[in-house]
């Protein structure tokens, strides 16, 4: 028998920080405490500093005028945000929250672009990181505009999946989102994100534990 993976714990394991804890020392970085659903940056503020989650979980959003929200991404421990903005020169196009009580390091531009020059290694990792989250975009807003809402959920957790770099993933993973962190991905009501869910277990696209997703 198989036993399903924790796909929150398995990330936090393989997940390696962009910068090291000792550059960001280093480089005179200052590390932010934030409470739960605290905003740390919001639309339209001047992007002057590198972010990086140290403790916890950020989320990047927007609301549109409908009054919906929809999550451009969510950041955890070892993992960074912002970044076109900070190196574009422009003013941060959705705003950023906690959503558990979390720890964030905020390098100066200056500094940030002075570390990039001295650590080569880190430019490229830099490098890889956008040209990832860029394909996650891409593939996200297909799915909004052109997919029911299956397709969507479904493209979703593929991606996911495959983002592990493990040789066993046919085995089945709990997916360490919540059904309205899924709707708020996908542009859906949780309402539809709910529905969907439980019609795809019935078909045994998946399985549910509780409240838990298993994919």
């Amino acid at each position: 028998m198989t036993y399903p993976i924790d796909l929150s714990n398995f990330l936090v394991q393989k997940r390696r920080k962009l910068i090291p804890t000792q550059l960001f020392l280093q480089y005179n970085a200052r590390l932010v405490n934030l409470k739960k659903d605290q905003v740390l940056v919001e639309e339209g503020d001047p992007a002057r500093d590198f972010l990086q989650v140290e403790h916890g979980q950020v989320k990047m959003y927007i609301i549109n005028p409908d009054g919906q929200e929809f999550t451009q991404g969510i950041f955890n421990a070892g993992e960074s945000f912002g970044e076109p903005a900070l190196l574009g020169r422009f003013n941060y196009p959705s705003s950023a929250m906690a959503t558990m009580p979390s720890k964030v390091w905020r390098l100066p531009r200056a500094e940030f672009l002075q570390l990039l020059q001295e650590n080569f290694e880190i430019h490229l990792k830099l490098d890889q990181v956008l040209c990832k989250r860029l394909q996650y975009k891409t593939m996200i807003l297909t799915e909004v505009s052109s997919y029911d809402p299956e397709h969507r959920l479904n493209t979703l957790l593929k991606y996911f999946k495959s983002n592990l770099s493990r040789e066993d993933l046919g085995e089945k993973m709990i997916i360490p989102f919540t059904r309205q962190q899924l709707a708020d991905m996908t542009g859906l009501r949780v309402e539809t994100v709910i529905r969907t869910i439980k019609k795809m277990e019935k078909e045994g696209k998946l399985e549910l534990e509780g409240h838990k997703i298993r994919f």
